[in-house]
C-alpha cells in the first residue's frame, strides 16, 4: 500500500486533534489553544498545548511534539500503518486501494481475527457454564477476582477434542487450523488445540484477540500452551497485555516486564496496570523496541529463582547493542523462589512498590553478574574480568553510550584495584600485651566523624569469627589488621586480644585460641561470634572448603579495610561540594559513590557464593 503525502495531509486535516487527545488527556481552553498536563511525563503545572488550527501538540516541559499520527504511534504505541488506518476510519476517509495480493492478505487476516474473537467469547462462556466450575475454582484460589477475569477475557477450554471446532464450524477447518485453534496431523481429522485449560487471550496493540495462552488444570504437560505462530501472531514481536499497559504506562511513567500471564494479571489487580510479559521466550530486539516506545527505562521484574535471573542477564546482553542516549533497562530482583504474583498476593502492593523503588540500573546488573562469575584473587583473574566487561561495552553500537560504559567500567576497575591492594601504612611491631595506637585522623572534621564511626560492625563480627576459625590467617594480614581501628567496646577489645595472641604464638589453632580467650574473659563473646548467623560467609562456617574460606576471608578483610577509607573520602568530597561546586569535585564525589557501591556488591557476592556452595553441598554434590 502506498500512502501519498496528499492522503496523509487530508487525514490530518480531517482529524480534530484536541478531540482525539482529549479522549485520554484532560484539556482546557486557553485562548486559541488547549492546555493540559503532559501525558508523556509527570507534571503538576500544565505545559502541554494542543493547537487545532496548526494540527500539532507540544509540551514545553519535555519537548514532546507531533501531529495526530505521531500521537497514535507515541501515546497509543500503534505501528504507523495501524495508526493511519484507525484515524482514517474515524475520519470517514477511505484508505488507498491495495494491490490484489495485499487485499487478499488483509481479507484473510480479517477472517482470522474474527475467528479468534469468537473463540475468545466461546471460552468465556465455557468458564461461566457448569463445566467451568473447576476452572473458576482455580482462578479463585489464585486470587483472581471476577472483575479481573472479565477485564482480561479469561476463559476455559473443556477437555474435548471437538467442541470448539463444532461451534465455530462456519469458519471451516482450514481457517481454524491457520488461526491456531485446531491441530491437524497429516490428513487426519482436525481436533481442538486447547483442552482442559484455563484460557488467556493474547491481544495485539489495537486490542484484537490474535492468539491464546492455555494453562493446564491439574497435572499435565506442557504447563502452558501458546498458540502457534500464525499470520496474525508473531511470538517474538508480541507482548502480553500491551494494549492495556500502553495507556497505563503513560500515566505511571514506567513499564514493567514480568515473566508470565498470571504475574501480569495479579499486578493489574493490585493496581500495576503497566505490566507486560513476553510469551514464553527471552525478550527479543523487537519487543525491546516496543518497550522503549512506552518508557525510556523499562523495569524487568523477573522471578527470583536461578532461571529468572538467567533470563534477566540474557535480556541485558540483548539490549546492549540497541542502547541509545537515555534508553536503557533496570532490574528488580525478587525474593528467591517468588514471582510478582506470589509477592503481591502474599505481602501486598506496597512490598512490590518498595522493590521497584530499588531497581538496579543495567550497568550495575552487568557489573554485579560478571563480578560474581569467578574469584578475583589473582591479577590474571582480574584481567579476565576486565576483558569480559570491555567486550560487553564493545557490543554497544552507539559510540557515545559505548564510551560512557567504558569510562564507567574503568572507574570501577580503579576502585576494585585499590580495594584489592593492601593498605600502605606504617607498621611497627609492638611487644605482646601493649595496646595498638590509631593512626592520625583524617584532615576534615566531617571525615573524622565518619572514620570514628568505625567500620561495618556486621562485617567486622564475621571477619573476627573467621580469624578465630582460621587463626593462621592472622599473620598474613598482620599489617592491615594491626592498624585497623574497630569500634569501641567488647568487640574491639576481643579484636585486639586475638591479634596480640597471634603475635605471641604463630602456631595457634582454633581450639587453643578459644581456650586462651576464655581464660581472658572473652568466652561468651567469642562463643557468640562462632554461633552467630547474621552474616554467613565461607570463613565463618565450620566445615567450609579451606581454599574458598581463605580466599573469601582475604576479600572480606579488603572490604573491611576499604570501607572506612571510602566513607571518609566521600564525606570530604561531599563537604567540598557543599562549600564550593566544581566539575572536578562532582566527578570525585560520583567516583566515590561508585566505589562504595562496588564494595557493597562485593560483600553481597561473598554471601551469595557461600549460599550457592551450601546449596550445592546439600544436593549431595
Amino acid at each position: 500500500m502506498s500512502l501519498s503525502p496528499a492522503f496523509l495531509d487530508e487525514l490530518r486535516a480531517r482529524t480534530h486533534l484536541s478531540a482525539l487527545i482529549g479522549k485520554t488527556t484532560k484539556l482546557t481552553k486557553a485562548g486559541r489553544e488547549f492546555r493540559g498536563c503532559c501525558p508523556f511525563h509527570n507534571e503538576k503545572t500544565p505545559s502541554f498545548y494542543v493547537n487545532d488550527e496548526k494540527g500539532f501538540y507540544h509540551c514545553f516541559g519535555c519537548s514532546a511534539h507531533g501531529d495526530a499520527i505521531r500521537w497514535m504511534t507515541d501515546q497509543r504505541g500503534l505501528p504507523f500503518i495501524d495508526a493511519v488506518k484507525e484515524l482514517a476510519q474515524a475520519a470517514g476517509l477511505a484508505m488507498p486501494a491495495q494491490d490484489r495480493h495485499a487485499a487478499k492478505k488483509a481479507e484473510r487476516a480479517k477472517g482470522l481475527v474474527e475467528a479468534c474473537e469468537d473463540a475468545a467469547d466461546w471460552f468465556v462462556q465455557q468458564l461461566g457454564g457448569i463445566a467451568g466450575a473447576e476452572a473458576r475454582a482455580v482462578f479463585a484460589k489464585r486470587g483472581v477476582k471476577p472483575e479481573t477475569a472479565k477485564a482480561f477475557g479469561l476463559g476455559f477450554a473443556p477437555d474435548s477434542r471437538g467442541k470448539l471446532r463444532a461451534d465455530l464450524k462456519e469458519y471451516g477447518d482450514q481457517l481454524l487450523v491457520e488461526a491456531g485453534l485446531l491441530i491437524q496431523v497429516d490428513n487426519k481429522e482436525p481436533y481442538d488445540r486447547f483442552r482442559g485449560r484455563l484460557m488467556i487471550p493474547i491481544r495485539d496493540q489495537r486490542g484484537r484477540t490474535i492468539a491464546f495462552g492455555g494453562r493446564i488444570i491439574g497435572d499435565g504437560e506442557p504447563k502452558y500452551l501458546n498458540s502457534p505462530e500464525t499470520p496474525l501472531f508473531d511470538k517474538g514481536r508480541t507482548l502480553f497485555n500491551l494494549d492495556r499497559a500502553s495507556p497505563a504506562s503513560r500515566k505511571a511513567g514506567r513499564v514493567l516486564v514480568v515473566e508470565g500471564y498470571m504475574d501480569v494479571i495479579a499486578l493489574a489487580q493490585a493496581g500495576f496496570g503497566e505490566a507486560v510479559a513476553p510469551l514464553g521466550t527471552a525478550l527479543t530486539e523487537a519487543q525491546l523496541e516496543r518497550l522503549w516506545r512506552l518508557s525510556d527505562v523499562p523495569i524487568l521484574c523477573f522471578d527470583g529463582d536461578a532461571a529468572g535471573q538467567k533470563a534477566a542477564i540474557r535480556a541485558a546482553h540483548r539490549a546492549l547493542p540497541l542502547l541509545q542516549p537515555g534508553k536503557s533497562l533496570s532490574f528488580v530482583t525478587l525474593p528467591d523462589g517468588q514471582d510478582p504474583d506470589d509477592l503481591v498476593r502474599g505481602k501486598g502492593a506496597g512490598a512490590f512498590e518498595a522493590l521497584l523503588a530499588q531497581a538496579q540500573p543495567l550497568v550495575d546488573r552487568l557489573w554485579a553478574h560478571e563480578h560474581a562469575a569467578e574469584p578475583l584473587a589473582t591479577p590474571e583473574q582480574r584481567a579476565g574480568f576486565r576483558q569480559r566487561m570491555q567486550e560487553l561495552a564493545q557490543t554497544i553500537a552507539h559510540p557515545g553510550v559505548q564510551a560512557e560504559y567504558k569510562a564507567d567500567f574503568r572507574a570501577r576497575f580503579d576502585a576494585l584495584r585499590e580495594a584489592a591492594r593492601p593498605a600502605r601504612r606504617e607498621w611497627t611491631p609492638r611487644a605482646p600485651g601493649t595496646r595498638w595506637k590509631p593512626p592520625l585522623a583524617p584532615a576534615t572534621e566531617q571525615a573524622l566523624a565518619v572514620k570514628a564511626a568505625g567500620i561495618d560492625r556486621v562485617l567486622a563480627k564475621a571477619v573476627l569469627a573467621g580469624l578465630i576459625r582460621h587463626p593462621a590467617e592472622i599473620a598474613r594480614h598482620m599489617e592491615v589488621l594491626g592498624s585497623l581501628k574497630l569500634a569501641d567496646g567488647a568487640l574491639g577489645r576481643l579484636f585486639e586480644a586475638v591479634v596480640d595472641l597471634a603475635v605471641e604464638d604463630r602456631a595457634l589453632d582454633t581450639e587453643r585460641l578459644v581456650t586462651i580467650l576464655a581464660k581472658s574473659g572473652f568466652d561468651q563473646i567469642a562463643g557468640d561470634l562462632l554461633r552467630a548467623d547474621q552474616l554467613r560467609c565461607s570463613f565463618t562456617e565450620r566445615d567450609a572448603d579451606p581454599a574458598m574460606a581463605r580466599a573469601d576471608l582475604d576479600e572480606a578483610i579488603a572490604i573491611l579495610v576499604a570501607g572506612p577509607e571510602v566513607n571518609a573520602a566521600l564525606a570530604e568530597a561531599t563537604a567540598a561540594m557543599q562549600a564550593h561546586y566544581s566539575d572536578e569535585a562532582f566527578e570525585r564525589q560520583v567516583s566515590l559513590v561508585r566505589e562504595k557501591q562496588a564494595l557493597e556488591a562485593r560483600l553481597a557476592n561473598l554471601v551469595q557464593a557461600n549460599e550457592d556452595a551450601r546449596a550445592f553441598k546439600a544436593e549431595g554434590n
